[in-house]
C-alpha cells in the first residue's frame, strides 16, 4: 500500500497488506506445543495440515505463543465445474491450540503474510484462518477467467477451506473481516449458513440499489462540523480551480516515476478523480481532530499546500495504470455486483467538474469484459434482514462506507447493528460504547463456545480472553490511496 497518512489512527487494521512469500522453508517456532482435541499434542499441526490433500507450505514464521504458517491451497477455477482447472490460492494459518475456537478471517484482497490478530482472535483467544481473496496475485488462475471472479465462487472458496479444517480445528468457527472483508464474510455467511457459528462483519458497506446514492450525499452533508467540511470542501474545489498548474506538477510527477494512464485514459481523468476522492479519503481514514491539518484557507494557500494535502489524502499515484493494477480484482467486483457510490459535489461549480465521479469499468482494463448484475447485492440484502443469525455489525459514525449498511429486519434472530461514535473505517468493537461493547464481546465469546458462567449471567463482565499485544493485534487503519471499502 502507498503513502500513509501523517497522523497515526489508533484503530483496527481492515485490509490486510500483501507481503511476498519467502522459501518454502519451515522457521523452527518459539511456541511451546500445546495438547489439541485429538490426544496427542500440537507438535505434529505441520503434518496434519499438509496432510489435507492440496495443502503445501510456503513458509513458516515463529512467534511466541503460535505456530504462524503460509500455506498455498489448491482450489477448482470454477466451484460449479471444479475439473476445469485449479489454481493456488494463498492461506495463513496462525496456530495456537487445537482446544481453541477459531477465526476465520479476509480483508478481501491480499492477505498478510505477517503473524497478526484481528479482534475477534483475542477475544477468543483462538487459532485464526486468513484467505486471500481470489483473483489477488498470486492467488490468480492463469490465464485469467474473470467471469469466474464473483460472491459465490468466493464464497465457494472459503467453504472448502473450511471443509478441509474442521477436522482439525473442531471447536467453534467465528468468520470475520473488515470493509470489503465484512462483505465477504456477509455473503459467505447468505451462501453457507450453516459453516459458521458466528460472524462479525467491521465497517461492512451494502449498496442495494447501485443508482441510488443519495445517502452518501445527506452523510457528507452531516457529518463532523461545519468548519471541517467546509475546508475540507474548499481544497477540493481550489484543486480544480488550479488544475492547469497543478496537472503540470502531476506531468512532472509522473515522468519521473514512470507512471502511465492508459487503463484509467488520460491524466486529466486521473487527476480529477483523485481531487473528488479528497473528502470521502478524509473521513475514511481520519479523525475530526485531523481537521486542524488542513490548509485553513484554500485561496491563499500555495500550490504545494494544496498538492501536499490532496496528495497526502488521496495519493496522486493511485489512479496511474501502476496504482490501480493490483485492484483490477476489486474493481471488476464493483462493476460486475458490488455496485459503487456516486456522489455530488454541490461546493463545486459544475464548470470545474469534466468526469464526476467516474464508474468501475473505468479503472479496468478494456480486454476484460464487465456486465452489471444488480439482483446480487438485493439477494444478500434480503437474506440478512431476514435470516441474519449471530451477526454482529460494527460501523463508524464517520465513515462514509457507512451511509449504506447491512440492516436487520424481523427475522433476524441474536443479531446486531453497532456503531462507534466519532470513529472512521477503522472502528472496531473496542470503540463501541460501554454497553455496545460488552454485549458484542460477550455475544462473540458465546458464539465461540468460551464464554463463562459469569459472562452468561452478565454481559457487563465481558473481557477479551486474551491480553493485548501490540505488536500481534495492530490496531492502525491501513490506509489505502483509493475510495473503495
Amino acid at each position: 500500500m502507498r503513502k500513509a497518512l501523517r497522523w497515526l489512527l489508533a484503530l483496527t487494521v481492515l485490509i490486510g497488506t500483501m507481503s511476498t512469500a519467502g522459501a518454502a522453508t519451515a522457521a523452527q517456532p518459539e511456541a511451546t506445543a500445546t495438547t489439541g482435541t485429538t490426544g496427542t499434542t500440537d507438535e505434529d499441526i505441520l503434518d496434519r495440515l499438509l496432510a489435507i490433500p492440496g495443502m503445501s507450505l510456503i513458509q513458516e514464521k515463529p512467534y511466541t505463543g503460535y505456530r504462524f504458517f503460509v500455506l498455498n491451497y489448491t482450489q477448482p477455477i470454477d466451484h460449479r465445474h471444479p475439473s476445469k482447472g485449479t489454481f493456488q490460492q494463498r492461506i495463513t494459518v496462525l496456530h495456537k491450540d487445537t482446544a481453541r475456537p477459531t477465526v476465520f478471517y479476509t480483508g478481501g484482497y491480499n492477505v498478510s503474510t505477517t503473524p497478526s490478530r484481528r479482534e475477534p482472535t483475542q477475544i477468543v483467544d483462538g487459532n485464526q484462518v486468513s484467505m486471500e481473496y481470489r483473483f489477488f496475485t498470486p492467488s490468480r488462475p492463469d490465464p485469467a477467467d474473470w467471469s469466474k471472479l464473483d460472491i459465490w465462487q468466493a464464497a465457494s472458496d472459503q467453504h472448502r477451506i473450511f471443509q478441509a479444517l474442521k477436522p482439525l480445528y473442531g471447536k467453534k468457527w467465528i468468520s470475520t473481516g473488515g470493509s470489503k472483508g465484512g462483505m465477504t464474510a456477509t455473503y459467505y455467511e447468505r451462501f453457507y449458513p450453516r459453516d459458521m457459528d458466528g460472524v462479525v462483519a467491521y465497517v461492512a458497506p451494502n449498496d442495494v440499489v447501485n443508482d441510488e446514492d443519495s445517502a452518501y450525499d445527506r452523510f457528507f452533508a452531516g457529518v463532523g462540523t461545519k468548519e471541517c467540511r467546509d475546508k475540507l470542501n474548499a481544497v477540493q474545489r481550489e484543486a480544480l480551480v488550479r488544475r492547469e498548474p497543478l496537472e503540470k506538477k502531476y506531468a512532472a510527477y509522473a515522468a519521473e516515476n514512470g507512471y502511465t494512464f492508459t487503463t484509467v485514459g488520460s491524466l486529466d481523468k486521473a487527476y480529477e478523480a483523485v481531487v473528488l476522492d479528497y473528502v470521502w479519503g478524509f473521513w475514511q481514514y481520519s479523525l475530526l481532530a485531523d481537521c486542524e491539518a488542513i490548509p485553513a484557507d484554500a485561496k491563499s494557500a500555495t500550490d504545494d499546500e494544496i498538492w501536499t494535502s490532496v496528495d497526502t489524502i488521496s495519493g496522486f499515484s493511485f489512479y496511474t495504470d501502476q496504482g490501480l493494477e493490483p485492484y483490477t480484482p476489486y474493481y471488476y467486483q464493483a462493476g460486475t455486483q458490488l455496485g459503487a457510490p456516486t456522489i455530488h459535489f454541490p461546493h463545486i461549480e459544475k464548470k470545474y467538474l469534466r468526469y464526476g465521479y467516474q464508474p468501475p469499468r473505468n479503472f479496468v482494463p478494456r480486454s476484460i469484459p464487465m456486465t452489471f448484475r444488480p439482483s446480487a447485492m438485493r439477494d444478500v440484502d434480503g437474506w440478512v434482514r431476514h435470516h441474519a443469525h449471530h451477526m454482529l455489525f460494527v460501523y463508524g459514525q464517520n465513515d462514509p462506507w457507512g451511509a449504506e449498511r447491512f440492516r436487520l429486519g424481523s427475522g433476524a434472530r441474536d443479531a446486531y447493528v453497532f456503531t462507534a461514535p466519532g470513529l472512521n473505517h477503522g472502528a472496531n468493537v473496542a470503540g463501541l460504547v460501554a454497553d455496545q461493547k460488552a454485549l458484542a464481546t460477550a455475544r462473540i465469546l458465546a458464539w465461540a463456545g468460551v464464554a463463562s458462567a459469569t459472562v452468561q449471567a452478565n454481559p457487563s463482565a465481558a473481557r477479551p480472553l486474551a491480553a493485548f499485544d501490540a505488536k500481534l493485534d495492530r490496531r492502525d487503519v491501513e490506509r489505502d490511496m483509493t475510495l473503495r471499502p
